[in-house]
């Protein structure tokens, strides 16, 4: 599934933590592995002189060699190339033209200028990859990182259900626990119906509706891979954060190492965009993030 991994870098400590489980992840998986940087087309027109677009590409290379060291360390060949544009078009134009099976960078970290967050970069690859993105929440990861409890967030949307195959190879690969979640948003329900308080048997209605959801995923799951264990749930969430929140609770609780989900899909309500859920994990999960495509 992964047979060659993308992993854009710019010398911050996110990019390099993200660079480490890039790395491991084509070790793991015996793929090809490629950094990137890419000389940001608004800091090129900024320079002056030759010698200070010269300090920009030079930047850049020792950006490169310092991932080539850490791919040495681990025993992991890399290739490497200094791009230049916008960021996120080079990204993900690389990504296609090599085929890549992964993308895997930092949540946020600092470009060639030193001002601009990744972080807009990360989330503008999210909007135009039809790769799967690896999200690393920060640059203190630990070293001995491992995968062996993944959660799988679903609304039973055919749009969650891509995430289902990439959960699966990862587990199996890992020999993890696949822990399939279906959160009930009550303060959606309750806006949605205009309500001072929800009936109980609204809620069981809600929760049957999940159920159903995360049992159509672990059938899923099963018959891609017999093998892989499934854990399966069903949680409530009265926070004004929705979903998410109730993810994040679940990370916390069952200690998961790995948040594998879809760019989009839909609430339990049928109305809610996933994709806003997904953003919004991104943005705060302390565990990094794999984000599947829409599908097409």
């Amino acid at each position: 599934m992964y047979d060659h991994i993308l992993i854009p870098v710019d010398g911050s400590d996110e990019s390099v933590a993200a660079a480490r489980r890039g790395l491991e992840l084509a070790m793991d998986f015996d793929a090809t592995a490629e950094a990137v940087y890419v000389l940001n087309q608004r800091a090129r027109r900024l320079t002056r002189t030759d010698p200070e677009s010269a300090r920009l590409r030079e930047h850049g290379e020792s950006v490169l060699a310092e991932i080539e060291s850490l791919a040495a360390d681990i025993g992991q060949s890399v290739t490497t190339e200094l791009l230049e544009g916008k960021p996120s078009v080079q990204i993900d134009t690389r990504a296609r033209d090599t085929d890549a099976g992964l993308i895997v960078l930092g949540r946020q970290g600092m470009t060639g200028l030193g001002k601009r967050l990744l972080g807009g970069v990360t989330e503008q690859v999210l909007h135009r990859s039809a790769v799967p993105v690896l999200v690393v929440s920060d640059g203190t990861q630990p070293d001995d990182f491992e995968y062996s409890r993944l959660l799988l967030p679903t609304d039973g949307s055919e749009n969650a259900k891509t995430a289902t195959e990439h959960a699966t190879e990862v587990a199996g690969r890992y020999d993890a626990m696949v822990h399939v979640l279906n959160v009930v948003d009550i303060q959606a329900a309750g806006g949605a119906f205009n309500a001072g308080g929800l009936d109980q048997t609204f809620l069981e209605r809600l929760d049957e509706n999940g159920r159903d959801a995360v049992a159509a995923t672990a059938d899923e799951i099963g018959q891609i891979a017999p093998d892989v264990s499934v854990a399966t749930a069903v949680e409530r969430t009265d926070s004004l954060d929705g979903v998410a929140a109730g993810i994040r609770e679940y990370v916390s609780a069952r200690d998961i190492d790995l948040v594998v989900m879809a760019s989009h899909g839909r609430s339990n309500l049928k109305r809610q965009l996933l994709g806003s859920v997904t953003s919004q994990l991104v943005r705060t999960a302390d565990v990094p993030v794999l984000v599947t495509p829409r599908s097409t």
